[in-house]
């Protein structure tokens, strides 16, 4: 609430509209009034352990996880600009709306961030406690399922090549050539190619390829759960069994396609939920697979020269970075880095010397003799190299 307080002059100012906010700003407002609607459904039902489950999951994994992460250089942006405006607009109307919600079930901590929110000038601008506000009621016309579903979708395809990233320790800062996505309809094809420029942000590579299931180019198998579907076949579980697994390639994208199959046991037909099996992708030559439900990837884990300097490119900017901050230098310190001759200093400033210098703020990235009381040690994977970086007087 800090960063909103310190800003409070220009976030009561003027409201930018939502239908003119960007379409992250319009997804989150989305899903923070579905969650109003399933913690009002859930208080309706005394279920509050249900209630207090889905506003941890909002501000968990939507708000913090993305909404804010994603946002970060809106918030820092120097001017307050109409979009950082609409940032810090949307942000505010989450937390006081979130105050709102948990009132119930965590009073005292509830007070506190509404009070916070709602004092300026050391005065309160609403009412003196939440319990003495008007619960949320939710905007039907800014929720928006489709945008949930999409962002559902790229928030989960995420986290699983995240997953996979460190099955094979392979670092988010290094990029990497391609992901491979399977769909089994045209709308899936259309939300990847709305959230492509989102996902490959976030899980740094380079291109999405999308392929549909019946191009055979990921080898699926079908793994039945007996739990499930052993009340419904009873003696014939292994029969079933024995013909989910036996499935070619083409009729497991058709179940996935439909739902469902048909088995003929003996003479009778009966059904086959696809929530009911597990379908696996299997890993081919070079790439790991993931699966979650109904999402499958494919990572392309082989790292060239190429991406391998991109990688060590990325990295010098993280340390750098963290340097700036331990030295409690302003945001807007301009500094000089030297960097030490070792092998392959130079080829790789070559190439991204002007992009490092630009996300730190060096006006001058240069390989010369360093001061070993002066210089830091950057220590990236097979890379190791020492660089001062000083202050542009």
């Amino acid at each position: 609430t800090h960063c909103i307080s310190s800003a409070a002059s220009d976030v009561y100012k003027r409201q930018v509209p939502v239908a003119e906010r960007p379409e992250i700003d319009r997804w989150v407002i989305s899903k923070l009034n579905s969650l109003i609607i399933a913690v009002d459904e859930a208080f309706d039902d005394y279920e509050p352990t249900k209630a207090a489950r889905a506003i941890n999951d909002f501000v968990l994994y939507d708000l913090s996880n993305w909404y804010v992460r994603l946002n970060r250089k809106r918030f820092w942006a120097g001017e307050m600009t109409t979009d950082k405006l609409a940032a810090y607009q949307t942000l505010y109307t989450c937390l006081l709306t979130l105050a709102k919600l948990i009132a119930p079930v965590s009073p005292f901590f509830a007070d506190r961030l509404y009070r916070d929110l709602t004092y300026r000038d050391g005065k309160p601008s609403a009412e003196l406690s939440v319990h003495l506000d008007r619960y949320p009621e939710a905007n039907r016309e800014l929720i928006f399922a489709d945008r949930e579903q999409q962002m559902s979708i790229a928030q989960r395809l995420t986290s699983m090549v995240l997953s996979l990233r460190r099955r094979v320790n392979i670092n988010v800062r290094r990029p990497l050539q391609q992901i491979m996505v399977p769909v089994t309809d045209e709308s899936m094809r259309q939300i990847l190619d709305t959230i492509s420029p989102l996902l490959l942000a976030e899980i740094n590579v380079k291109s999405l390829r999308v392929v549909s299931n019946d191009e055979g180019v990921l080898v699926k198998r079908v793994k039945p759960d007996f739990k499930k579907l052993g009340p419904v076949f009873g003696k014939q579980m292994k029969a079933a069994a024995a013909a989910l697994t036996s499935l070619n390639q083409k009729q497991i994208a058709q179940f996935e396609r439909d739902g469902y199959i048909d088995l003929n046991l003996d003479g009778e037909s009966k059904r086959v939920d696809v929530a009911n099996v597990e379908i696996i992708s299997e890993d081919i030559p070079g790439w790991l697979v993931a699966n979650d439900g109904n999402l499958t990837v494919a990572l392309d884990v082989t790292v060239t020269d190429e991406l391998r300097a991109e990688g060590i490119a990325r990295e010098i900017i993280n340390r750098v970075q963290n340097i700036r901050k331990g030295r409690n230098y302003n945001i807007t310190d301009r500094i000089r880095l030297r960097f030490a001759a070792v092998e392959g200093i130079e080829a790789l400033l070559s190439q991204f010397g002007d992009y490092i210098g630009s996300q730190v703020l060096a006006v001058e990235v240069t390989v010369g003799e360093v001061v070993a009381d002066r210089a830091e040690h950057l220590d990236i994977d097979d890379f190791p190299v020492d660089v001062e970086v000083e202050l542009n007087s």
